[in-house]
């Protein structure tokens, strides 16, 4: 596997005839001296979709999401109601429905758009399996030990956690009220020190459900405190679903994220296995 610290760096695209009737990019990548091969042909979407109604995931009491056809002055913007066009209004909170990536204008006073965030066409990620551990009080946590020695001794710009056990329901559960799993924050500062950019998750948050607003996770993956910067170009994913067929290890992520003017948008990461 990839070794020496060197991050994902693109060396050349090439053509490759996979079938006689279809024919791909292979994108090959220099990772630790070693040229690694992405598979364009295996990508698996870890976005969750937004679905009108109750059918999709959801988290903080927020109401369905909803997509529903503009109507004005008689005119209806839905073709089985006799419109020319399907045209539909959608409202929806990105933190609460589906898949999204926010940024450290999430938690901050100036509202930091994460379209700022500039976020390479590949990243090279690692993806880890944690199982919570129980608490006294009943809580589920990811202990920083298993999350930080999970993780390779080579530099890393992404990290995607897949919590155990890895139920399809997370698909379409309604997290509300259900104190969700979390992380120890002291395990999110750890990514940071360790230079972990993009932090990737399929839960609907790092931190606990309720914890009185001091969000400790999440200040500790962006560095918000007295003595240092906070990290503007981090970001965190939330509410992914990473299937059991994406093994643990290595990876190039292409995150991809709606250009909304926000601290969070919709995003769909789709992962590439990685082969020498």
């Amino acid at each position: 596997m990839p070794c020496g610290g060197v991050r994902l760096k693109a060396k050349s695209l090439s053509y490759r005839t996979m079938n006689p009737t279809v024919t791909l990019p292979v994108l090959s990548m220099l990772l630790g001296g070693t040229l690694f091969e992405i598979d364009l042909g295996r990508p698996f979407d870890l976005s969750l979709p937004l679905i009108a109604g109750r059918e999709g995931p959801s988290a903080w009491n927020v109401e369905p999401l909803t997509i529903e056809p503009v109507r004005a002055d008689g005119w209806v913007g839905a073709v089985a109601e006799g419109g020319s066009v399907n045209f539909r209004d959608i409202a929806f909170n990105p933190h609460g429905h589906g898949t999204h990536t926010e940024c450290v204008g999430h938690i901050t006073e100036v509202v930091h758009s994460v379209n700022d965030v500039e976020i390479p066409a590949f990243l090279d990620a690692y993806v880890v399996s944690l199982k919570p551990e129980e608490t006294a009080a009943g809580d589920l946590v990811l202990r920083a030990t298993a999350l930080l020695d999970a993780l390779p001794d080579e530099p890393v710009s992404a990290v995607i956690v897949r919590t155990l056990p890895n139920a399809p329901e997370k698909q379409t559960r309604n997290w509300s009220n259900t104190n969700p799993p979390y992380f120890e924050a002291i395990g999110l500062a750890g990514l940071a020190q360790r230079g972990v950019d993009h932090l990737l998750v399929d839960l609907p948050s790092v931190d606990r459900e309720e914890d009185e607003g001091v969000l400790a996770g999440h200040r500790a993956f962006w560095q918000l405190d007295e003595r240092n910067a906070p990290r503007m170009d981090a970001t965190i994913t939330e509410f992914i679903f990473v299937p059991d067929e994406l093994p643990d290890g290595w990876c190039a992520l292409n995150l991809q994220t709606a250009a909304f003017v926000n601290d969070a948008t919709p995003s769909r990461p789709v992962v590439y296995p990685i082969k020498p």
